[in-house]
């Protein structure tokens, strides 16, 4: 398959999860493909595995985002897909949030999302295409997620005065706003066992399907997004969820 052949595509975020899913996609799908992250052992290590260009760039830090551009603009010159997939989940109750909890979550979800595209514009091509990870729990009111949701909500709202701008130059920009998937995030949260499954179960028997989805159904959507089948896609969100966002009460 080469629906993407000669396209270059940055994944942020890409050294696990839904953004290895994605580049691994990316990849077959013919496009040349660079991943970023945080960690230099993981990025290494992702990057071996997929056989995909790695950078060390941490989307909180803008400095670290501007040498990630000079960097792919000096080897690559342009990009033509920009998934900005690197996020953090962390779990808050109101009247519990911290001003540490809510800085890394409007640092990494939003503050790093926007400057990951504004610094990137200028090397993404006329006619590229820009996908945004959100999530569902930008409208779920699910507990414990009021900052977290917040930030996803922005990044949608973000999105969708981008795609009018950024017409002009016929580039695309939408959001996918993922279900529950079965990746590392949860893990990365410091929360028990006990409470990861409380969790896991709240929300599954809240999805119609009945599971977790997948990272590689996530890369799908992701993938159609990127490539000329969606020319007529901009400012759209697209939830891939099983369903929640039809039943998205959670019992507390």
């Amino acid at each position: 398959m080469s629906t993407l052949k000669g396209k270059v595509a940055l994944i942020t975020g890409g050294n696990s999860g839904i953004g290895y899913s994605a580049a691994k996609k990316l990849k077959e799908e013919g496009a040349t493909v660079i991943i970023t992250g945080r960690s230099q052992e993981r990025v290494s290590l992702a990057s071996k595995e997929l056989g995909v260009k790695g950078i060390v760039a941490d989307v909180s830090d803008l400095s670290a985002i501007s040498t990630a551009v000079n960097q792919i603009e000096n080897e690559f010159e342009r990009i033509d897909i920009l998934f900005v997939n690197a996020g953090v989940f962390i779990p808050m109750p109101v009247g519990q949030n911290s001003e540490e909890g809510v800085n890394t979550l409007i640092d990494i979800n939003f503050k790093g999302a926007v400057f990951t595209i504004e610094k990137f514009l200028p090397i993404l091509k006329d006619g590229g295409s820009i996908i945004n990870l959100s999530s569902v729990n930008a409208y779920t009111g699910m507990p414990n997620t009021a900052v977290y949701g917040a930030t996803k909500a922005a990044l949608n709202a973000y999105t969708r005065a981008a795609a009018t701008e950024l017409a002009p130059r016929k580039i695309r920009i939408n959001v996918v706003n993922p279900g529950p998937i079965a990746t590392p995030i949860f893990s990365k949260t410091g929360m028990s066992e006990e409470q990861l499954k409380g969790m896991g179960d709240m929300m599954q028997n809240r999805i119609p399907l009945k599971r977790y989805g997948k990272p590689e159904e996530i890369a799908e959507m992701v993938a159609f997004l990127a490539s000329d089948k969606a020319l007529f896609i901009t400012g759209s969100e697209f939830n891939v969820d099983g369903g929640l966002n039809i039943n998205p009460v959670f019992a507390i």
